[in-house]
């Protein structure tokens, strides 16, 4: 079943960017949005019936703003914009992220200051409302002015000149208007360069990875914790007590989820005394500390980016008032620095996560350790067991060290050095997918090497959440008593992790929403 989500532009929630993202949603503009949007217009309409000269209006982009163009151009000027501007290589972009991207554009034009007619709106809303995939490749944006050639390839697909992906097939984008019953959109004077000068492509990318690292987070929680338990750790860590004193918000959050996944462990309590360890390695009793702050981290990227989902970043900007006074202002709202700084923290996150899972891993196969057998498995030498399943998340890790590396301090001067710094927010951003995907690999070894574990813990039982956990994964995985194919398991389990299954453990035991 559809639902319709009522967009106020400028007030975009997350629970609304969340809805977008996940698809299944028609999208409607509050009736006063469409006031501004007319007020704005006119304003631009007015400035291209004038002779002075107004940058984007009348006068051609970039290091060409000082060229003038006739009123009679001004139309062709905004086609050619779009069409020069469709660089972008690539593997197109996921529809996830196109969701965002049309809907974030939509809603900052929507506000009026971009100066665009009320049918540039209609038909971003139209196409979002078909289910239409404009045809977006991923590289070419260097996140200013904007997000230039990803967002020229949607704005041609409008016009009925691009394409669209049609089940994963290219199709020409007309054709695909044309049966939806929608009209290539025809710009006017500015239109052109509102539709693309602007940081919404690398903001969606950003939001996408924000979301899915809601789920890879909440799952690497508990895999941590059926790493504990699995290698009979101490809970005194997690004592509220230790976290108060420090006063850090996500580790004293995160501290109490670990106390509640660990409650009623008679793995824990068989050894709560006689004991002869005084301290587990930190992969184990640092994890509120690390993964507290992770949680932080992910916050401060979620104010950034709802922010930014909700601003209005392209040039000039039109402010229209009331009484009919209007100022044109040209400026950087374009520069995506924001988004690219807060997606290198993202990514250092990402890292951080995959990176303290990989040890705990390496923990659960040392023998002097975890006091597991060897490898965690029986008669080792024989059996391998789990040593090179710690060798793919070794390697997964260390390639996340590489991609962590801030993109924001990589600027390369563009357009003959008039675009002399730059935020590379869009790679920044679009490099987070591949270090979930390896951080979500990672986590899925690390809950079939904790669950190993218990196979040598028996007949003694976790907690009931750790338990329904070992349960959840033997549902796909089979215990390995010798060594067979493992990474048919490997797969179920990523899988599992994003689908959020895992997640869903912490869930229950207190919600662990970076968007919360």
């Amino acid at each position: 079943m559809t639902t319709t989500l009522k967009l106020t532009p400028g007030a975009l929630t997350l629970d609304q960017l969340r809805a977008i993202q996940q698809g299944g949603v028609r999208l409607e503009l509050v009736p006063e949005a469409w006031e501004d949007i007319n007020r704005g217009a006119a304003v631009v309409q007015k400035a291209a019936a004038g002779d002075a000269a107004v940058y984007g209006v009348n006068t051609g982009f970039g290091k060409l703003a000082s060229k003038r163009i006739a009123k009679d151009e001004l139309d062709t000027l905004q086609r050619n914009l779009i069409r020069s501007h469709c660089v972008g290589v690539g593997a197109p972009m996921n529809e996830r992220v196109l969701r965002l991207m049309l809907a974030t554009k939509l809603a900052s034009l929507a506000r009026g200051i971009s100066g665009v007619r009320p049918e540039v709106v209609q038909a971003l809303l139209d196409v979002f409302n078909a289910g239409l995939t404009p045809y977006v490749p991923c590289q070419g944006s260097v996140g200013a002015s904007g997000d230039l050639a990803p967002l020229s390839h949607m704005t041609l697909a409008l016009m009925g000149e691009g394409e669209m992906l049609v089940d994963g097939q290219r199709r020409p984008a007309g054709q695909v208007l044309e049966a939806a019953g929608l009209k290539p959109l025809k710009l006017a004077a500015k239109e052109g360069l509102a539709l693309i000068n602007g940081t919404q492509t690398s903001t969606a990318l950003a939001l996408d990875a924000l979301m899915r690292f809601e789920v890879l987070y909440a799952s690497a929680v508990v895999s941590g914790a059926l790493s504990l338990d699995a290698a009979r750790g101490s809970d005194g860590p997690f004592d509220a007590r230790i976290h108060a004193v420090r006063g850090q918000p996500g580790q004293i959050e995160v501290a109490g989820v670990y106390r509640e996944l660990l409650k009623g462990s008679a793995i824990r309590a068989s050894h709560a005394e006689n004991d002869d360890r005084v301290q587990d390695p930190y992969c184990l009793r640092c994890q509120p500390q690390v993964m507290g702050a992770c949680l932080d981290q992910a916050r401060y990227v979620r104010d950034v980016l709802l922010r930014e989902a909700n601003a209005v970043t392209d040039n000039p900007l039109v402010f229209a008032e009331k009484d009919g006074s209007a100022t044109m202002i040209s400026g950087g709202n374009f520069h995506a620095e924001p988004v690219a700084l807060a997606a290198d923290a993202l990514a250092v996150a990402i890292a951080e996560v995959g990176a303290i899972a990989e040890r705990r891993i390496a923990m659960l196969i040392d023998t002097g350790v975890s006091r597991l057998p060897a490898f965690l498995t029986e008669n080792a030498g024989l059996n391998s067991g789990f040593m090179i399943a710690h060798v793919t998340a070794a390697a997964l890790a260390s390639e996340n060290k590489s991609l962590a590396h801030p993109a924001s301090v990589d600027s390369l001067p563009t357009s003959a050095n008039q675009e002399d710094h730059v935020s590379m927010a869009t790679f920044g951003a679009r490099r987070l997918g591949p270090m979930l995907d390896n951080s979500g690999h990672i986590v899925a070894i690390e809950w079939l090497a904790a669950c190993q574990g218990f196979e040598f813990l028996r007949p003694l039982k976790s907690s009931a959440a750790l338990e329904g956990a070992y349960e959840l994964l033997r549902s796909k995985a089979p215990a390995m008593n010798t060594d067979h194919y493992l990474a048919p398991d490997i797969e179920a389990a990523f899988a599992m992790v994003q689908a959020g299954a895992l997640a869903g453990i912490a869930g229950q035991q207190g919600a662990l929403r970076v968007f919360g």
